[in-house]
């Protein structure tokens, strides 16, 4: 159900509780037309129920008044509503009774096929009982607790009726008990008749206080439910006053919670959207779709709203809905998209353009120019560069295999992780003259169990990019010690530019590269450290993270189990 649908049966809803309270009033005075032959008491006490009930709040206080009227014209010490509740299929004591306590009226409570107040619940009848002592049907504990001498009581019947006021429903919802005649005396059944007037007012007021507060209950849901939105929503009657705005939606203005039933016009700042409201309330207009940009807690942020016409069960606008996206991410991520586009076809193009600079040398030198320590070194370069090519490639390869759904296939093997980290750093090293890289891992650390190939990518990734962001060069550390009896952990420092700490949570998603003057001079694909993390978590169940400090340098830190949970739980094998 959409938010228009919820709040036209919201107001659906609310009429028919009107019209049920409306129904309960001229039944009441009906009631009043009624009586005669010694009932002026009890029409006296109706004529009070029909002026106190001004409207659906009052349903409390009315009961409250009621029971002492009923205790007033029939002379009872106590008097008391028993509902049925079909869940426990129990008859329950309620609130307000009159001459019984709160902890008396939490004991008072049967089965519905037991005692007189189940006989009574069940047939319909009511029944008087002039010693509740010595009955069979009583419950003695509950007399002898309650001190009840005698007591009558009368079904309480909800009757429905159609436009021409026939009956056509009759329900009983509980019962209906007055105890103790007062001075020693004995209920007759004069009080039954006068009683059973009484019960019926009381359970039209009953079932009107129980919708009332279904439909509070609701509309209560709703409106936390609408709060809670991540989306801004926003309410506006055809009046122009603000039905609802949620938290959302009044951060997107900057504006507090006093905002309901204040004109848009006066509250909402943005001009855009006062003059999608004012096309929606004065020429029903709805649909388009717009972008707006807004300034919180110092940050852009995009949105797109939306907006609908709210109707109600005649077709006639009733107001319109707003809806507010917040887009930021999305337009952000088109944005590292298009710059990922422009840096992979540099990627691409500058090994390109080494590779064929140097093939097109060779082949122009016809006559052998060039010394063979000469031509070594083109090949070399040629070499280099196809294999930055491959990297790049592989990248790619493996970003969309991840992107559809399928994880890299892991090959679990025992894996020293001394030996396999000391020839990536030799590797690295041979790559760089400005750098110092320090292995400082014990010789003696545990073998793993984990997929050599993709070890190695995870530390050369971290050892290149150590690299590149230290363009002056500088000290770069691989350190790596057992954790505990399950797990290993190493990292790889260096003494570059530092990350930002805005950005050290998003490092790792894809696309996203920290956009400085320093950055902007080293080139990249922004889906290095993606990979990475997905070959830590998915591929080996560990854990990766950064610290860092614009600067300084920074370190990244892997935690990898020795076994894979993978390989633990029987889904993968070890090769031998």
């Amino acid at each position: 159900m959409n938010w228009e649908q919820a709040y036209r049966e919201l107001l659906k809803q609310y009429n028919q509780v009107k019209t049920e309270y409306e129904r309960a009033i001229q039944r009441i005075r009906e009631l009043e037309s009624q009586s005669r032959n010694g009932a002026s008491a009890a029409t006296k006490g109706a004529e009070v129920v029909a002026t106190e009930i001004a409207s659906p709040a009052n349903y409390e206080a009315t009961l409250k008044r009621l029971v002492r009227q009923i205790g007033a014209i029939l002379q009872a010490e106590k008097v008391v509503f028993m509902l049925y509740d079909p869940e426990e299929g129990e008859l329950r004591a309620y609130p307000p009774a009159y001459g019984l306590t709160d902890d008396e009226i939490r004991l008072l409570r049967v089965r519905a096929t037991q005692g007189v107040s189940g006989e009574v619940f069940r047939e319909g009848k009511p029944i008087i009982v002039h010693d509740a002592i010595t009955d069979p049907r009583t419950s003695k504990e509950l007399v002898a607790m309650l001190h009840i001498r005698n007591l009558v009581c009368v079904p309480l019947i909800l009757e429905k009726r159609d436009e021409e006021n026939r009956v056509i429903e009759r329900q009983t919802i509980g019962v209906l008990h007055a105890f103790n005649k007062q001075r020693g005396g004995h209920f007759i059944d004069e009080d039954v008749r006068l009683l059973e007037r009484m019960a019926r007012n009381a359970a039209a007021v009953i079932a009107g206080m129980r919708l009332y507060q279904a439909i509070l209950e609701e509309k209560e849901e709703l409106v936390h439910t609408i709060e809670s939105l991540r989306a801004g929503l926003i309410l506006v009657h055809q009046n122009g006053r603000i039905n609802q705005m949620n938290a959302a939606a009044r951060r997107v203005f900057g504006l507090g919670p006093d905002v309901l039933g204040k004109n848009y016009a006066e509250i909402i700042p943005n001009e855009v959207i006062r003059n999608m409201i004012r096309a929606a309330l004065e020429e029903e207009k709805e649909g388009d779709l717009v972008e707006i940009t807004v300034q919180i807690d110092g940050k852009e942020h995009i949105y797109q709203v939306q907006n609908a016409i709210v109707r109600g069960e005649d077709q006639r606008p009733m107001g319109t809905v707003m809806i507010f996206n917040d887009i930021t991410e999305i337009r952000n991520l088109e944005r590292m998209k298009s710059a990922f586009v422009a840096t992979v076809s540099h990627e691409l193009r500058t090994p390109l353009t080494a590779i064929k600079g140097f093939i097109s040398t060779l082949l122009m030198d016809s006559e052998d120019a060039f010394t063979p320590e000469e031509r070594r070194e083109f090949y070399s370069i040629i070499d280099q560069e196809t294999d930055r090519l491959t990297r790049l490639i592989n990248d790619l390869l493996n970003i969309a295999r991840i992107e559809a759904g399928e994880s890299l296939k892991p090959v679990y093997k025992q894996v020293d992780f001394y030996t396999l980290s000391k020839k990536v750093v030799m590797i690295q090293q041979q790559a760089t003259s400005k750098h110092t890289i320090i292995h400082d891992v014990p010789p003696d650390l545990p073998k793993i169990i984990a997929d050599e190939d993709k070890v190695d990518q995870i530390l050369t990734n971290l050892l290149s990019n150590a690299i590149k962001y230290s363009p002056n060069g500088g000290e770069i550390r691989v350190k790596a010690w057992e954790e505990d009896a399950d797990h290993i952990i190493f990292y790889v420092s260096d003494q570059g530019i530092g990350i930002p700490k805005e950005h050290l949570t998003k490092v790792f998603e894809k696309f996203h590269r920290v956009d400085n003057s320093d950055t902007r001079k080293q080139y990249g694909t922004g889906l290095g450290l993606y990979l990475v993390k997905h070959l830590v978590e998915v591929i080996h169940g560990g854990q990766i993270w950064v610290e860092s400090e614009v600067g300084v340098g920074s370190t990244f830190y892997v935690r990898l189990p020795k076994v894979p949970p993978a390989v633990k739980e029987g889904k993968e094998q070890v090769e031998k």
